[in-house]
């Protein structure tokens, strides 16, 4: 875990990269609004290319100078997208703040969605916590490979993270979460005591025989390709959503999740994953749902960077998969 000064230290330099470039958000992101901030983020990110006098050399300095302002400017590329949409899309106030100094990332996204730019030190905190926690998981999700896929080619780092975006706005990926908080409403429709242990254990059932919701057979939020036993993210922010639930009086809220999650072990011995609880947090912070994915990207980021970064430091061969055929021949 990096020390105070070292986050600090990260934390001073990404408030020196937190500019964009003179009318970039007029020009690039106003005057093509979408609902997808995914597409929108990715766009900006294509064109942030063209800004730099630099952008060819894989030079490791000059690959962490484009990381880091990338990871800096994120949070206003996402809130920005999302301010010119629900604009000209849905006839509402546009709100364009600039980050400040010495505020975290979290802290300096809540700063530019919310009309008032207030935040209390609960709710930045626990939102901390999330893009902590979402920031890196390994080389083998399909983004983060995605990335060094395209680094191994020899492209620059502009094309390297809009192609990890591109991986990253499936909802195989990272729209898990946007279906945790479909589910938990279809759940709150059909199960009106989330005290009633029974009530939500016959629900349950039902979707995992794909009888209610979206007849998947499956739990959202539940259950992990690598942490088969419990996932380490879920324990660390469970706690913290208890305490946003607590102060946003969702404690009925967080009683249902937990009734979830206690019914789910038992029925199958699996744990909830940090998807469970990241659109319950997005919900009582007041963050839209348009905002959810690109949020993950805006912690995703820094993880994309270390693992570009990596490969060009110690690869140097392009990665090319081998195929084989499994057909049967016809004769």
């Amino acid at each position: 875990m990096p020390t105070a000064q070292q986050l600090a230290e990260f934390n001073d330099v990404l408030t020196e990269c937190r500019t964009l470039p003179s009318n970039f958000t007029r020009d690039v992101i106003m005057k093509a609004p979408s609902k997808d901030i995914m597409n929108s983020m990715t766009k900006s990110i294509l064109t942030l290319s063209s800004y730099d006098d630099d952008i060819a050399s894989n030079s490791i300095d000059n690959c962490i100078r484009q990381c880091l302002q990338l990871t800096a400017v994120f949070p206003m590329l996402a809130v920005y997208g999302y301010h010119a949409y629900n604009h000209y899309e849905n006839d509402d106030s546009m709100y364009i703040h600039r980050p400040t100094t010495g505020l975290s990332t979290a802290e300096n996204f809540l700063r530019l969605l919310r009309p008032d730019m207030q935040y209390t030190e609960l709710e930045a905190r626990v939102l901390d916590i999330v893009l902590m926690l979402h920031m890196e998981h390994g080389g083998g999700n399909n983004s983060t490979f995605t990335t060094r896929v395209v680094t191994s080619s020899g492209s620059d780092t502009y094309s390297a993270i809009a192609a990890a975006m591109s991986s990253l706005k499936g909802p195989r990926h990272g729209g898990a979460n946007l279906k945790v908080m479909q589910m938990m409403q279809d759940i709150r429709t059909h199960v009106t005591d989330p005290q009633d242990k029974d009530a939500v254990r016959a629900y349950l059932s039902k979707l995992l025989a794909g009888e209610a919701f979206d007849g998947k057979g499956l739990i959202y939020g539940m259950g992990h390709a690598v942490y088969s036993i419990s996932d380490p993210r879920e324990r660390v922010l469970k706690s913290y959503v208890q305490k946003l639930a607590e102060a946003k009086g969702k404690t009925s809220d967080m009683a249902l999740y937990s009734a979830i999650a206690e019914k789910r072990r038992i029925y199958k011995g699996v744990s909830p994953n940090v998807d469970f609880y990241s659109g319950f947090v997005y919900d009582m912070l007041g963050i839209p749902l348009e905002l959810y994915t690109p949020l993950f990207a805006i912690a995703r980021v820094v993880g994309w960077s270390a693992h570009r970064i990596e490969e060009l430091v110690g690869m140097g061969k392009i990665i090319r998969p081998a195929y084989k055929s499994v057909m049967e021949e016809i004769e």
